[in-house]
């Protein structure tokens, strides 16, 4: 089982504290491990946070991955619910419908600080769509929301006891973002938004029942690789961020060439991948009795994989495009 360096006892609060039989949260977690042996143990915490920007440049995936890649992790030690109240599925399936409702609220928010005119020539694109042109209203709220929200991210991983309101803060600032950025793949491709929702919701429906039939499970080997390949895709976005500051290999990253097609492709799939470390989190959570408010942290993880996931359909979508 992989070890998280981040989430140890003291991260919970609980640094110096001992369970039953003088034993810490993390021993009698690596206790129940070995009775049960012979079963998969690895247990991995719900991804932090994908933020994103409209679609120029590496922006919008950038944050989205940095977000991704910080809680990919495995989670080695993990704390024991002390009042009863544990973790649940109906528990996170509830924190989770709150989250979303944030989200969307946010995102229609997004979506009219966009002001879309029609191209005042009346020129059309390549389809014989009318060609529209999108702007701000304050554009630096969306900065605001991309770097707050992965602050948030960070705050979340360190300390998931305030998943219940970190989670609720991302979900806005983050709904604010992905609602900014739909609105401009909008204007530029009509009917994106509704394909690229439609994408996610049939690729997560799809990851649920394939780790629901144990077709994909979530073995140690497995999560090693969607960890460091999430962490790949975090180094590479941001070594395209810094290279389209300085105006360099933007229209590689933007284009609809083969090369992008074939990198959109590889990094949806494991923004998908990333689903099955989140229901096995949950899973196993509930076996485990994990304390109540993990309901929150799993809930929370499996938004900023959906955001995640989105944000990279509505890329490759676009590339398709093009």
């Amino acid at each position: 089982m992989s070890r998280n360096p981040i989430l140890t006892d003291k991260a919970f609060g609980l640094d110096g504290e001992s369970g039953a039989g003088g034993l810490s949260p993390a021993e009698e977690w690596q206790r129940a491990q070995g009775m049960g042996a012979g079963q998969p143990t690895t247990s991995v915490p719900p991804t932090a946070a994908m933020p994103g920007a409209p679609p120029v440049g590496a922006t919008s995936g950038s944050a989205g991955g940095a977000d991704a890649a910080l809680a990919r992790r495995g989670m080695g030690r993990l704390p024991a619910a002390t009042d009863g109240k544990v973790m649940t599925m109906g528990g996170v399936a509830s924190a989770s419908l709150v989250l979303f409702v944030f989200l969307f609220v946010a995102a229609a928010a997004g979506w009219r600080s966009v002001v879309v005119t029609p191209d005042p020539l009346g020129r059309v694109d390549q389809s014989g769509n009318p060609v529209y042109s999108a702007a701000l209203q304050h554009p630096w709220l969306l900065f605001v929301g991309m770097f707050v929200g992965l602050g948030l991210a960070f705050l979340t991983a360190f300390k998931p006891q305030l998943a219940r309101f970190t989670g609720i803060l991302y979900a806005l600032c983050q709904g604010y973002v992905i609602g900014a950025i739909s609105a401009y793949y909008g204007a530029q491709f009509p009917g994106i938004v509704a394909q690229a929702i439609l994408a996610t919701l049939g690729v997560f429906v799809v990851m649920l029942a394939l780790y629901g039939l144990r077709v994909l499970r979530a073995t140690p080997k497995f999560v090693k690789g969607v960890i460091a390949a999430t962490f790949g895709i975090m180094v590479v976005y941001g070594v395209m961020l810094i290279a389209n500051l300085f105006g360099i290999g933007e229209g590689f990253w933007t284009s609809g060439s083969p090369l992008g097609i074939v990198i959109s492709l590889v990094v949806v799939t494991i923004a998908a991948m990333n689903l099955i470390l989140d229901f096995d989190f949950i899973e196993r959570g509930q076996q485990m009795g994990l304390p109540r408010y993990m309901d929150w942290y799993a809930a929370f993880g499996l938004l900023v994989t959906l955001i995640w996931l989105y944000l990279e359909m509505l890329r490759l979508l676009a590339r398709l495009r093009q």
